[in-house]
């Protein structure tokens, strides 16, 4: 283990036997004395099976607890389902090894990938103390879950020939005569005589018995299920009740703990991922990029988590093919070493873009599935306007894609819905504000803000006329050119608000559009919810008339701002074609913002690869746009440096910037 990690268990029982609290103690103190964690939880007589299972599905999803142990026999006025509420424990912390995956693995002889139970588990140590056991005969009396059954398959994978008898077993005395191992646990006070043994026979007494005897001071005293005074006179080796197998439960639990302590850690600790990778199948022709995607089926989003070392409770679904990554995984890595980190930029691009995306997913599809280290690629999520017929889907091409690509190039997980929202949100406090000001009078209202006429009316009618021209000149639908229109300049929604309405309804010739791409910005560079907190709160969004700023928390929606947004600070994770991570999340454009996707993307991914593994990420726009603001402002934020810089030049992009003959550029316009 490493140095200082903590071992934790959970004992879970329900009601106030006294030989449960006696078993329990003992327990407990074995787990001191080795430096184990131990925590019992104790429900009360009265608790009801629903709330046994929630207590237990809150452990197995504790990444803390490495064992759990519920406590039978199940103490409760109310129906209890045994059989329900051992199985509701997670097979890889249940210690115990009750549970029925891990008795099925225990009789197909998987021993090295199960938990065996802890009282057959310490009798086979005794046993294998005495000798071979290979070709042995072997009887165990009694068939129950907890030790014959579980006894019987040991005894069968050690090579011993094995007779299970129990209650309906005819002529017990002639079947323990032939064994030269006998286990017994059928749970009847010394019904095994010394005259029944085999001479010089191993005898594993598993009884707990209680007897009268006026000479104890309770009036009873324990046997096993062996006559142990004439037994021993037989008996090559034999346990006394108690101080026999007893002991060597309590040893045997804390040895399953520790086990599954260092099977949590071989899994779960930066280092080579043991994750799945489709395999490519080119065509030639090449299809279509829709037509490519929809010929790979992504595995499940949970499968894809658990692979590259999240916990369940860090993953946050969204159906079966894109989950939200909570903040608490990055506290839980935040002592684990980076890995190394590559951006990818390009030259001066061509309006349909110069590849830096598929570049992106195409290095971190050659580093993961074909180089077999780990790789991570983190981009941006594509506006939509560049999805309705102007430059595709922005999540790639060819055989480098996020898939589902209607997914990723829509939606997603709304957080772009999120921050349009947030913005909508200051510019309707922003009308209220002014609405009040023109209809109430100064004794009513104290006039305190006043919205700065800051945007030039050239540039504004530059912008109309860009959209009028492209409405009539290319002859296409008018929700293609606006979407064409989104694209270039700002979201319409958020140009109908700030342009039109404003333009006309507000004292001010209209509010500044940087608010919506400023709260997208101040997304990307967040580095938790408390940082896009205070960010959101200095937001500059209008002036008073004195001239002094006004911000988000002057004008006290800050905290609902951020409200608005706190899912989408958490990056949304899904896969390429061939099965490698992508952390798609945020959409900043390089004109206006940054041009990076988030810096909690980058930072998580660098901790779930390690230090042998590659983070590949990307900076729209151009290496003197995206690239520039990449150092300039998200490494200086983030206090993260690239190892490597790719930078993408194509043929196309040269032949255009350096005044050659270029192709024309088709536009392709999608009717809805």
């Amino acid at each position: 283990f490493r140095e200082n990690r903590i071992l934790n268990g959970t004992e879970l029982c329900v009601g106030d036997r006294d030989d449960s609290n006696l078993y329990i103690s003992m327990k407990l103190k074995a787990a001191a004395e080795i430096g184990i964690n131990a925590n019992h939880v104790r429900l009360p007589k009265t608790a009801t099976e629903d709330e046994v299972l929630r207590r237990i599905i809150e452990v197995n999803e504790n990444p803390e607890v490495h064992g759990l142990i519920v406590q039978l026999p199940l103490d409760s006025i109310n129906p209890m389902d045994t059989e329900k509420v051992t199985n509701a424990v997670a097979p890889e912390k249940d210690v115990d090894g009750l549970t029925s995956i891990n008795a099925g693995k225990l009789s197909r002889g998987d021993l090295g990938d199960c938990f065996i139970p802890c009282t057959p588990n310490g009798c086979m140590k005794l046993i294998s103390q005495t000798g071979e056991l290979a070709g042995k005969n072997a009887v165990v009396i009694g068939r129950s879950k907890i030790v014959g059954a579980p006894m019987h398959d040991l005894l069968l994978w050690s090579h011993a020939t094995v007779t299970t008898c129990h209650s309906k077993t005819t002529d017990l005395a002639a079947q323990v005569g032939r064994a030269d191992i006998l286990v017994v646990g059928a749970g009847k006070a010394e019904m095994v005589k010394g005259e029944w043994l085999k001479e010089g026979a191993v005898v594993i007494d598993c009884g707990i018995n209680h007897i009268p005897d006026d000479s104890k001071a309770n009036g009873m005293r324990v046997v096993g299920d062996v006559h142990y005074p004439s037994a021993k006179e037989k008996a090559g080796f034999i346990t006394p009740v108690p101080g026999g197998v007893g002991p060597m439960t309590v040893a045997m639990l804390m040895e399953n703990t520790v086990q599954s302590a260092k099977r949590f850690l071989k899994t779960y600790q930066p280092g080579k991922w043991n994750i799945s990778y489709a395999k490519l199948k080119p065509q030639k022709p090449q299809p279509s990029d829709t037509a490519i995607a929809h010929s790979f089926t992504p595995k499940t989003i949970g499968r894809l988590a658990r692979e590259v070392g999240l916990f369940s409770e860090e993953v946050e679904q969204y159906g079966t093919t894109r989950a939200k990554v909570r903040l608490e995984a990055l506290n839980r890595l935040k002592t684990q070493p980076d890995g190394k980190y590559l951006v990818v930029t390009g030259i001066t691009p061509t309006p349909l873009g110069e590849g830096t995306t598929t570049t992106t997913l195409g290095l971190a599809q050659a580093l993961g599935a074909h180089l077999h280290v780990n790789s991570f690629a983190c981009v941006r999520q594509p506006s939509q306007g560049s999805n309705f017929g102007v430059k595709g889907g922005a999540v790639g091409g060819g055989y480098s894609q996020v898939i589902p690509m209607e997914e990723v190039s829509l939606h997603l997980t709304s957080d772009t819905q999120a921050v349009m929202a947030a913005s909508s949100l200051v510019v309707d406090t922003i009308n209220a504000r002014v609405l009040s000001e023109l209809t109430q009078s100064d004794k009513v209202i104290k006039k305190l803000y006043h919205i700065s006429t800051n945007i030039i009316w050239s540039l504004y009618f530059k912008i109309l006329l860009q959209m009028f021209f492209t409405l009539f000149t290319r002859k296409i639908c008018g929700m293609c050119a606006f979407c064409y229109f989104q694209d270039k300049t700002l979201p319409i929604g958020i140009f109908l608000r700030f342009y039109l309405i404003n333009l006309f309804q507000t004292p001010s010739k209209q509010l500044s559009g940087s608010v919506a791409s400023e709260m997208m910005a101040v997304l990307a560079l967040s580095t938790s919810l408390g940082d896009m907190t205070r960010r959101l709160a200095r937001m500059v969004v209008a002036y008073s008339r004195k001239g002094r700023p006004i911000t988000t928390e002057d004008l006290g929606i800050s905290g609902v701002l951020a409200t608005l947004m706190r899912d989408a600070v958490k990056p949304s994770l899904m896969q390429t074609m061939e099965g490698t991570p992508v952390f798609v999340h945020t959409c900043p454009l390089s004109d206006i913002a940054q041009g990076n996707s988030s810096i909690l993307a980058d930072q998580i991914a660098l901790k779930l690869v390690g230090p042998e593994g590659f983070v590949v990420t990307e900076a729209e726009g151009g290496a003197e746009l995206g690239m520039e603001k990449f150092f300039d402002i998200k490494c200086r934020s983030s206090g993260l440096h690239p190892d490597v810089v790719v930078m993408v030049a194509s043929v196309h992009a040269l032949k255009m910037h350096g005044g050659g003959p270029a192709h024309p550029i088709p536009y392709v316009v999608q009717y809805f």
